[in-house]
């Protein structure tokens, strides 16, 4: 019986590992799952109903820039550490907050799932683990959104539309499901539409010149310029006479950031219909070309009314970040 054991435990103990074909025997973990954006916070319920928590709270799921009404930037649950076990810890991303004799930020790969991150959080007090937590807020935040965009990339390339069309006119490959479709082309501009339930998803493809962003300093004045000019051309609203525009009474974020390795503005704010009810979320990056003497925009935006659009504008941010510009 002893004899029968141990065999049981040898072939388990193999069914755990695979050869990584240079000699070595790697674990094999389990395949990770979860929704988009959801983050998994272990933490005791004393940390997490104290400042820590709410420090948390306020940094993790503070609202997307840009978006018209107040949505997260990650959706939060909450897990006692004794309770992180089994397919608990299956989820895509998780932070493991908890006190410890020495202040440590460590960043995971693949621990206990796969493609997994895992961020742990470690100080001796909570002020500590509080200022760890606002000393590396921006790396936390940024390691945790290029994970759940490399899933959103990687579950949109199961089913690609045909690019070939934007590599012809404008160079640029981009990655985007079947469920788009081309609803204008003309003029090296690109209108791509997706329908979805009590709205749509848009996406724009063009170029401009240099100058029609680096003519002065006033950046953003100069991006909402050509916006509104391109709303005028190509965009219509459902009425004769209106068109797409900047929202007016509010200004668009700017940040400087890169798409293709190339230096890139990304504006996020609000569009509306000019003489129309009509209004909802854009991202728009202006990716600098100067081989070609041009920028070239990448835009998306959503269409849909009294709905959240937080996840909407999520794929479409991660279909722009696939661009590749020849």
């Amino acid at each position: 019986m002893k004899k029968l054991a141990v065999l049981f435990l040898t072939i388990a103990i193999l069914a755990a590992c695979k050869d990584s074909g240079n000699g070595k025997n790697e674990r094999v973990v389990v395949e990770s799952n979860g929704r988009l954006n959801n983050l998994s916070v272990v933490i005791s319920n004393t940390l997490w109903e104290g400042n820590v928590g709410e420090n948390i709270r306020k940094k993790l799921a503070a609202p997307v820039d840009g978006l018209p009404q107040q949505e997260p930037l990650f959706s939060l649950n909450q897990i006692p550490p004794k309770a992180f076990d089994g397919f608990v810890t299956r989820n895509r991303t998780f932070l493991y907050v908890k006190e410890a004799n020495e202040p440590q930020l460590k960043i995971v790969k693949d621990s206990f799932a796969r493609p997994q991150t895992g961020i742990y959080v470690m100080a001796p007090t909570e002020s500590g683990i509080n200022k760890l937590i606002n000393d590396n807020i921006d790396k936390i935040i940024s390691t945790l959104k290029n994970t759940e965009i490399t899933e959103q990339q990687r579950r949109i390339g199961k089913s690609l539309k045909d690019d070939e069309k934007l590599k012809e006119s404008l160079g640029v490959k981009m990655k985007f499901p079947t469920a788009y479709r081309y609803a204008k082309n003309e003029n090296n501009f690109f209108w791509i539409r997706k329908d979805i339930p009590h709205g749509s998803m848009e996406i724009l493809v063009y170029e401009v010149p240099l100058k029609a962003i680096d003519s002065d300093t006033n950046v953003i004045g100069n991006i909402i310029k050509m916006r509104d000019s391109i709303g005028k051309q190509y965009i219509p609203g459902p009425n004769e006479g209106t068109f797409m525009i900047t929202e007016e009474a509010y200004a668009p974020y700017l940040f400087e950031t890169e798409i293709d390795g190339k230096f890139a503005y990304e504006t996020k704010g609000t569009w509306e219909v000019k003489g129309a009810f009509m209004a909802g979320p854009f991202i728009n990056y202006a990716v600098r070309d100067e081989k070609n003497n041009r920028y070239v925009i990448l835009e998306g935006f959503v269409f849909r009314p009294s709905n959240t659009k937080r996840d909407h504008m999520f794929e479409l941010e991660s279909i722009l970040k696939s661009a590749k510009i020849d």
